[in-house]
């Protein structure tokens, strides 16, 4: 409310004075109620101006993969950076990237981002900073009805299993070989692929008995083909997932924080989830 005697003062103003005066506090205004996305994206250091350019593994379904029916970018991580950038008063564009130098092309400035589930390790914070949005573990993946009885890493001793080139469930496997070793049994054979879709072909054509992924990749697969796979065991190690920024650079991490707990605010986040039942890996909190 404008206290009384500024009212009659107002009377006294000539049409032209008071029309200034309505388009200052319209703008004034318009720049608190929705020019906080324009006020952040202009303070960044974005390849393509107006543009979010994030790099991602697009091989790695349900949170990033090609959708065959629009040629385009899909997925649980796709649809959650959409909504970020959104918020950041950006668009969108997907840089398809092989997931074992994501992190370096991030570094080499190739893209502004990378959403690409990517497990958040000590070894990986000290190649860049990290905004987390999901947990997720690992787990095996085999033919119907599980024929070799695999229940873990440790019943693979001696046989073929697939894997994703570059990812942390690769160092898992090659440990579980070594373990083999140590105890007078077999390596694991370990077929390590860039490709996650060519790595479950592995286990389709017979060439590997298992494959080892991400828990949501692992179920992805288990529920779209219930007659060609079965998931193996328990999950492995559930950890945090995380939208990785470029070491040192503030201000891009605190932009994507910010957009990131509006989205969750929103109640974005959780309908996301829903949408693709991803209920077990949703993050609650931070």
């Amino acid at each position: 409310m404008l206290p009384a005697c500024f009212k009659k003062q107002l009377r006294h103003l000539s049409p032209a004075v008071m029309l200034l005066l309505s388009l200052s506090v319209l703008s004034l205004l318009l720049a608190a109620c929705g020019g906080s996305g324009a006020t952040t994206s202009a303070s960044l250091d974005l390849i393509t101006p107006g543009v979010l350019t994030v790099g991602s593994d697009i091989t790695y379904p349900p949170q990033e993969y090609i959708d065959p029916k629009t040629n385009q970018a899909a997925g649980f991580d796709v649809d959650l950076i959409t909504a970020i950038a959104q918020h950041m008063g950006l668009k969108v564009k997907i840089v398809p990237t092989k997931f074992d130098t994501i992190l370096d092309d991030l570094a080499a400035k190739r893209f502004d981002v990378v959403i690409s589930a990517v497990t958040i390790t000590p070894e990986r914070q000290k190649q860049v900073d990290f905004v987390p949005y999901f947990k997720a573990g690992e787990s095996l993946l085999v033919q119907k009805d599980n024929p070799k009885h695999i229940t873990s890493t440790d019943d693979l001793c001696g046989l073929a299993v697939g894997v994703q080139q570059g990812t942390i469930d690769q160092g898992v496997l090659q440990s579980s070989s070594d373990n083999c070793l140590e105890q007078d049994k077999p390596a694991i054979t370990i077929i390590a692929l860039e490709d996650q879709t060519a790595v479950i072909q592995l286990l389709s054509t017979g060439r590997a008995v298992a494959t080892y992924q991400d828990s949501p990749v692992t179920d992805y697969f288990s529920k779209q083909h219930p007659d060609q796979y079965a998931v193996a065991g328990s999950v492995f190690a559930p950890g945090p997932e995380g939208i990785a920024v470029r070491k040192n650079d503030s201000s891009m991490l605190n932009a994507i924080q910010s957009a990131y707990q509006q989205v969750k605010s929103a109640g974005t986040y959780h309908q996301l989830i829903l949408k693709w039942g991803l209920n077990n890996e949703e993050l609650n909190g931070g």
